[in-house]
């Protein structure tokens, strides 16, 4: 039998997962980060080294933990979360902390962008995208605040650059991991020309860029010094992948057109892999694939399940009591209460826009149908089934564009250990919804690239038949299905309609 190491860098903590050809889990060993710095409000970095020093220590343990495994290690690869990045100097020293994907902070806009593209964006009704754009690049915030840091910056690059750099001393990366606010051709999976139409909006010229390589190729091997810190082999050969979401969409066997990845974690997702190239809405790009010849249109919930998160800290704190008590986690409490709850929550729903996103920067969260008989687990429930209702219109507004039809979805994250949740999502979905045998999807998608990049497997469909498989399935419920079709199509598909004009008098009220 055959391993490699696989290293998925999460926006909560680190893991090692040591996979056999078969794909199979054979070790693993997690670590979470210590609190990140929030210094206002919805103000969130980290220094990036917090990464590098845990992903040492994870593999520390695995060395300690599983030595002889650890050992027939025959390669490695890193997958990360997407949109952070790491500002390097002269020395390739990091400047400051990193602001992370989920920092709220904006950048000033006032200043117009080049007329003739001022008016394309209005001509296609991009304007307040654009704008939206425009505020959440955290360079340019960064430029616009603190001078002093951005004349120390020679190069801004993304944590698995920088972890990349760590392990091999190189600054390289792949395409398929390029995924946030810097100037990339995704259609072309390479740095945007100065002639692009987005490429101004950034604000970073291409001395700021790296060297990039398709995902599949090595990047560099194993440095002495990476090799003393991590215990790692010195020389191990570590082959390039992705962004943490494309290697979950791989690892939970979608590289069809019949079939799509949802995504329960704290951002929820819906994304196909296809091989050809369409935008989920227009300037939104597709995100290249670790998949060489394909791509992932995508759709997000940026809040996603992190609103369970919120709920728990915001309205459950007997139920923290009573799940210390009994030994459990909170969410098998809740879920067990939820499903004394009626499909259609007693006619309570929610829209779950907690926090907007690029095509609908003005979106906010909104509840209609309170009575006095619902109860805060009307609420929860309200939750759960509203994040699964923007899923649907994700994943059909993906089909309609993409002009494909899914006959059935894969899920992984942390919402999908619950069967509860599966079975809400094949219900509101209308499809079998099938679960992979392990929930480390995005690791196992990284190895399956390993893999095939060393030959062990001769490309990547045979791998995925060999290392993916389904542990159960769940089959839509005709009766709660008829009750959730008629709630998403005659109140949740025209909620947003509806309260646009108030979203928008918030956003620039607040």
């Amino acid at each position: 039998m055959r391993y490699v190491l696989s290293i998925d860098v999460g926006s909560q903590s680190l893991r090692g997962c040591i996979f056999d050809e078969k794909g199979n889990l054979v070790a693993k060993e997690q670590l979470k980060y210590p609190p990140f710095k929030s210094i206002k409000t919805g103000w969130v970095e980290v220094n990036p080294d917090v990464f590098w020093q845990t992903l040492c220590q994870v593999c520390n343990n695995l060395k300690n933990n599983h030595k002889d495994l650890f050992e027939k290690i025959e390669a490695m690869s890193v997958d990360t979360f997407r949109d952070t990045a790491v500002l390097l100097d002269k020395d390739n020293n990091v400047v400051r902390d990193s602001l992370m994907w989920s920092d709220l902070r904006i950048a000033d806009v006032s200043e117009s962008v080049p007329f003739g593209r001022r008016v394309a964006f209005a001509l296609v009704g991009m304007t307040r995208t654009i704008d939206a754009l425009r505020k959440r690049i955290r360079t340019r915030w960064i430029k616009q605040n603190e001078p002093e840091n951005w004349a120390k910056t020679k190069k801004i690059i993304n944590v698995s650059s920088y972890l990349n750099f760590k392990l091999t001393g190189k600054l390289l990366d792949t395409d398929a991991a390029q995924i946030g606010k810097l100037p990339f051709d995704y259609k072309n999976r390479h740095w945007s020309k100065k002639s692009d139409i987005l490429f101004p909006l950034y604000e970073i010229s291409h001395d700021y860029l790296i060297d990039l390589v398709p995902s599949g190729q090595s990047i560099g091997v194993v440095s002495e010094e990476a090799s003393k810190l991590s215990g790692i082999k010195c020389g191990l050969n570590i082959i390039g992948t992705g962004s943490d979401k494309s290697c979950e969409t791989l690892g939970m066997g979608c590289l069809e057109d019949n079939v799509c990845a949802v995504s329960f974690g704290t951002s929820a997702s819906v994304q196909f892999s296809t091989p050809t190239y369409f935008e989920p809405e227009p300037m939104l790009p597709s995100y290249p694939s670790v998949v060489q010849g394909y791509y992932n249109p995508e759709v997000q919930i940026f809040r996603g399940f992190w609103m369970v998160s919120w709920f728990v800290e915001n309205f459950a704190s007997s139920y923290t009591e009573q799940a210390k008590k009994e030994g459990v986690s909170v969410e098998e409490l809740l879920d067990k209460d939820m499903q004394k709850i009626p499909a259609g929550c007693d006619g309570l729903m929610l829209q779950p826009f907690w926090q907007g996103g690029l095509t609908n920067p003005e979106a906010r969260g909104a509840v209609i149908g309170f009575t006095d008989g619902h109860t805060r687990i009307h609420l929860y429930r309200a939750i759960i089934e509203g994040i699964l209702f923007a899923v649907r219109e994700g994943l059909e507004r993906l089909e309609r564009r993409g002009k494909k039809h899914v006959d059935y979805v894969t899920v992984s994250g942390g919402g999908s250990k619950s069967e509860a949740i599966c079975q809400m999502c094949a219900d509101v979905l209308g499809r079998p919804v099938k679960r992979a045998h392990t929930f480390e999807s995005s690791s196992l998608g990284s190895a399956i690239i390993t893999f095939t990049s060393l030959g062990v497997h001769k490309d990547v469909k045979t791998a995925v038949k060999e290392m993916v498989r389904y542990k159960d399935e769940f089959i839509p419920n005709a009766d709660n299905k008829v009750v959730y079709d008629d709630l998403f199509y005659k109140v949740y598909m025209k909620m947003y309609k509806k309260l646009k004009k108030f979203y928008i008098h918030l956003e620039d009220r607040f």
